[in-house]
């Protein structure tokens, strides 16, 4: 792995991005619908890190039944990778259990493959990597 590219908070509405706007003292950098997961993402730079924020599309999509079940938080932590079906399958070889054979699209022009919290120490992971 390359390095930590995001840490994802769940969040209920417009309220609490624009409480996460106050925490963080600035205004996103980057929004947009990743509809693949069903889910709007809101991006803050920090230093080298991302936070993102996500609010559901609907009530069931991966985030609505998130929320529904544990309520706002931390959701995933992801890590950008150069290649991400040799890391996937780097992975795989080690008994970590991928949420998706191959990569699904996601935000600022990546794709993604996540990894179950089961296999992950109970944290949610993402591989992320830009398009080939």
């Amino acid at each position: 792995m390359e390095a930590l590219d995001h840490i994802a908070i769940a969040i209920e509405g417009p309220a609490a991005k624009e409480r996460w706007m106050q925490l963080v003292g600035q205004a996103p950098f980057h929004e947009e619908e990743v509809a693949a997961q069903g889910v709007r993402v809101t991006f803050f730079q920090l230093g080298p890190t991302k936070i993102e924020l996500l609010e559901p599309l609907s009530p069931d999509s991966p985030v609505g039944r998130f929320l529904e079940k544990r309520g706002p938080g931390l959701h995933h932590i992801a890590f950008f990778v150069q290649d991400l079906q040799a890391e996937a399958q780097r992975l795989k070889e080690a008994n970590f259990e991928p949420l998706s054979q191959e990569p699904q699209p996601a935000a600022l022009g990546k794709q993604a493959i996540f990894f179950h919290p089961r296999s992950t120490g109970g944290v949610l992971i993402e591989l992320v990597s830009y398009l080939p």
